[in-house]
């Protein structure tokens, strides 16, 4: 097991949040160094990161999880996504790619089906649907949610 801590980031992080968030490829958007925990190495490096992001109507998204490749599998994105989640109301959504449903699934997350989504995430499933047929790709969004 690799030795990491988890600490709310900070201004100085910002720059390494970002950077992470791109390397990784995962949507960039709504990126507030506020708002992330970041989990480093003794060292003080960043291992990965994630944050609660707010949207309108009180929802709130476990978002931007994202552990760099070289430390994967040692329980880092775990780590982070407990902290987070013991942080976090109730309800909690979250979107992934669908093979990654039943990791989230180990916390209780469910999947949700258009008709029990906010319109935000309503929105973003039907978007995630046409590109994903326009580039024949195999893996859907899901939204998932913890109640």
């Amino acid at each position: 097991m690799a030795e990491f801590f988890l600490r709310p980031a900070t201004a100085r992080d910002a720059a390494a949040v970002r950077k992470l968030i791109r390397d990784v490829r995962i949507n960039p958007m709504g990126i507030d160094w506020h708002r992330f925990v970041i989990a480093v190495s003794g060292s003080g490096s960043l291992l990965g990161c994630g944050q609660l992001k707010p949207h309108g109507g009180g929802i709130v998204e476990l978002a931007s999880i994202a552990v760099d490749p070289a430390h994967r599998g040692l329980g880092i994105g775990s780590a982070i996504i407990e902290r987070l989640i013991s942080e976090a109301p109730r309800p909690l959504y979250l979107t992934c790619r669908s093979n990654l449903g039943p990791f989230y699934g180990k916390w209780g997350f469910r999947h949700l089906e258009s008709s029990e989504m906010p319109a935000y995430f309503a929105r973003l499933s039907r978007l995630a649907r046409l590109l994903s047929r326009a580039f024949r790709d195999n893996e859907t969004l899901l939204v998932m949610i913890l109640q």
